[in-house]
């Protein structure tokens, strides 16, 4: 049994030198000020989350991930395993934090008790007429330019210099579930897609995805949901009429299937946009599987050698 159950992957943070520059690239990438002042930024989906990026006027680098419990008593009993205070949120919001350190120094923020923001309206799907059927009759389709609709944050990727301590740091906290076991070769693995343990409730096939990687541990990517592929298109224009630089995409993973678009902030942490993908119960189970399945795509580009 783990000492706590993540619901969700709450919001990423970071420092950056010039918050206006930040807050224009994530403007294009299709969040929303939810609240800022001289030394702090907070961006918003269209959902109900308060918050899914922060950002601290400082030096550039990832500060900080956090994740969602379900109540303040599952956060009272991991702060007393961890010996550790549970302190007001000090964000949109509100609500209590436990500010963790895992084995490869990555600051976990486990937060409870946020007031919710009220979604904001997603436009109504407009149908698409195929082969099998035709949804769409007498209606021309036109989608507006403009930035994607980023609606929450999915998952975060992060890299872990051992692969199995962090695994078990992560699970023992937070009751993660494995959706896939990357192997290199069957007695050596080195990565997991993990996913929160909600039950019989579908949850996204992974939250968070660690990586062993030979450069050691740092930030990989966190990864945005948008209303739908036109609106994931939508996005992949504007960002480069924007003069953002991509990073990888568009295309279809093979672990997780979501349509992925990979853009990198004016510092270069890697966003990415998605839709699309799987949904699976605690009762699902895991699987493993190797580096080409990790690596490959069932469309669009091969992985590039800098991603």
């Amino acid at each position: 049994m783990s000492v706590s159950l993540a619901e969700d992957v709450a919001y990423v943070r970071f420092g950056a030198p010039d918050l206006e520059i930040m807050r224009a690239f994530l403007a294009d990438f299709g969040l929303s000020v939810a609240q800022s002042d001289s030394e702090r930024l907070f961006m918003r989906g269209l959902g109900a989350a308060p918050f899914v990026h922060a950002t601290e006027r400082g030096e550039p680098g990832f500060r900080a991930v956090g994740v969602r419990l379900a109540s303040l008593a599952e956060l009272e009993r991991l702060a007393k395993h961890e010996q550790a205070a549970v302190t007001p949120l000090d964000a949109p919001g509100g609500g209590f934090v436990v500010r963790l350190t895992e084995p490869n120094g990555f600051t976990v923020e486990a937060v409870a008790g946020q007031s919710e923001a009220q979604p904001q309206s997603i436009a109504g799907e407009t149908p698409w007429n195929d082969a099998r059927s035709h949804e769409r009759l007498r209606a021309v389709k036109r989608i507006a330019k403009g930035a994607a609709n980023v609606v929450r944050l999915g998952h975060c990727v992060l890299n872990v210099s051992n692969f199995r301590d962090a695994e078990a740091w992560w699970k023992d906290r937070f009751g993660l579930i494995t959706s896939d076991e990357v192997q290199a070769r069957p007695d050596m693995a080195i990565g997991a897609f993990l996913r929160c343990d909600r039950g019989e409730t579908p949850t996204d096939h992974h939250t968070l995805f660690l990586l062993q990687s030979p450069r050691g541990p740092g930030f990989n990517h966190a990864a945005f949901e948008v209303q739908d592929l036109d609106d994931l298109m939508r996005g992949h224009n504007h960002l480069g009429a924007a003069g953002a630089k991509p990073a990888w995409g568009v295309g279809r993973h093979v672990l997780g299937s979501q349509v992925f678009d990979y853009w990198r902030d004016p510092w270069g942490h890697t966003l990415e946009h998605w839709t699309d993908g799987d949904l699976l119960t605690a009762a699902d189970g895991s699987n493993v599987v190797g580096v080409p399945e990790l690596l490959g795509v069932q469309w669009g580009p091969a992985m590039p050698a800098d991603f």
